[in-house]
This record gives C-alpha cells, sequence and structure tokens, in this order.
C-alpha cells in the first residue's frame, strides 16, 4: 500500500516538474521569436514618424534641382535648332517637261530621285499643228468635185487628189504644208488660175508629259547635268 501510494507521488511529481518547465518559461522564450540577428516585426502604428524622409527631402539643395533640370532645358534647345537649321535649305515647286513618252518621263524620274523630296506625273492632252492645208470648196457631190479636178488638170495644176470620205468628202486637195509660206504661195497659184482655193490649218490632238517635283534644295538643284534634253525646260508650279 504504501509503495504504492510513493508511486503515485513520484508521477505526480514528475507531472508537476514537466509542467513547470513546459509553462513555466514562456517569458523567457517568448523574446526568441525570430533567429537572432533577423530585425523583429512591428506594427505601423508603433513605428515613429518618417522625420528622416522630411529631413531629407528638405536637405537637398536647390542646385541639385537646377541641374537636374539642365539637360531637359539642353535638349529643348537641340530641338529649337532643328527648325532653323531645315530652313536653310530653301525650296520651291516647279514643273519640267514637255515630255515625248512615258518613257521619257519615267527615265527623268529616276535620274532626278536622289534630288527631289517629292514629285508626281501628269499628262496633258494639247492641239498641235499638223500643217497647212490647200484646198477647193467642197462640192455636193462626187461627180461635181470630179468635174473640179479635170478642170485643174485642164489648166496644168497637178499634185491634186478627190477625197472620198470623212468629213472631207467630195473635196479637192491640193496639198499639205508645214511651212505656212509655202501654202500660200500655192494658194495664191491655184486663184492665180481662177479657181476658189482655201487654206485652213490642220490639227490633232496629242498627249504631252510633265513632271511636277519639290528639290530637296531648290537654290543648288541642277536638273540640267541630269536630264540631257534641250526640248525640256521648266517653270514655277503650285505645290501638291
Amino acid at each position: 500500500m504504501f509503495l504504492r501510494l510513493l508511486f503515485v507521488l513520484l508521477i505526480a511529481f514528475n507531472i508537476a516538474v514537466g509542467a513547470w518547465l513546459l509553462l513555466g518559461q514562456n517569458d523567457t522564450h517568448g523574446y526568441l521569436a525570430t533567429d537572432p540577428g533577423v530585425p523583429k516585426l512591428h506594427l505601423l502604428s508603433e513605428l515613429p514618424p518618417p522625420t528622416t524622409t522630411v529631413a531629407h527631402t528638405a536637405a537637398i539643395p536647390p542646385t541639385a534641382t537646377s541641374s537636374a533640370s539642365t539637360p531637359a532645358s539642353a535638349t529643348t534647345a537641340g530641338t529649337a535648332l532643328t527648325p532653323a537649321t531645315t530652313s536653310a535649305l530653301s525650296y520651291a515647286c516647279m514643273a519640267l517637261g514637255p515630255f515625248a513618252t512615258q518613257e521619257d518621263l519615267r527615265i527623268a524620274r529616276n535620274a532626278l530621285g536622289p534630288q527631289v523630296q517629292r514629285m508626281r506625273a501628269r499628262q496633258e492632252q494639247i492641239t498641235q499643228t499638223r500643217g497647212w492645208w490647200v484646198h477647193l470648196p467642197p462640192s455636193s457631190s462626187h461627180a461635181a468635185a470630179l468635174a473640179q479636178a479635170r478642170q485643174l488638170g485642164a489648166r496644168n495644176i497637178q499634185d491634186y487628189f478627190v477625197v472620198g470620205s470623212g468629213d472631207d468628202q467630195n473635196t479637192v486637195s491640193l496639198g499639205l504644208f508645214k511651212d505656212p509660206a509655202n501654202a500660200r504661195k500655192r494658194r495664191d497659184q491655184i486663184v492665180a488660175a481662177g479657181f476658189q482655193a482655201q487654206m485652213s490649218e490642220r490639227t490633232e490632238t496629242v498627249p504631252e508629259y510633265w513632271l511636277d517635283l519639290i528639290p530637296v534644295d531648290s537654290e543648288h538643284f541642277d536638273w540640267r547635268s541630269r536630264i540631257h534634253d534641250s526640248s525640256i525646260g521648266s517653270h514655277s508650279a503650285g505645290c501638291f
């Protein structure tokens, strides 16, 4: 009986000692929540006012701000010089032509490309003189036109023919001349022979090609050194 009681007391004593070792030293271990050398965590409400940040900002000298803005000023000044440099190059819109064919126009475009900042091709229709025509007034019928032709032959006038179709049908043609002076001479010869000869200009509509362009620098633009065609000219034109 005594041994049983002693055994129970020893067990109770061991339990009490174990409880004291585990629970009685919480305060000692509570301060070791982190490993040695690691900063402790604090609540935001426990932090002091950010006086150091304000002091650091106030401590920045005014010259630092000025020096920081200096590169921006320098950049602005550098940008402002660009228009002045560009304005030193003068430009004006101009037109070159007329070119006889589209192939001539293409060759000119390729030759002038490096010296031109913009260009465009255009086609115009123009009325061109083909020559001067000497003829008799149109007759009312083909038979009447043939009768006039026989009368010319009877007066020893050669080089004529009767137009059989088209707008000038039943007209006796007496020649087409490039030189108006020669045409007048032929007309006067027929009139002197007693016929009512007339002289009229013959025209046709033909295309011509132009090249509108804006040189990179008009003051030093020498297009003659690249286009060797004396028939090509230039004049100022509206910009596009």
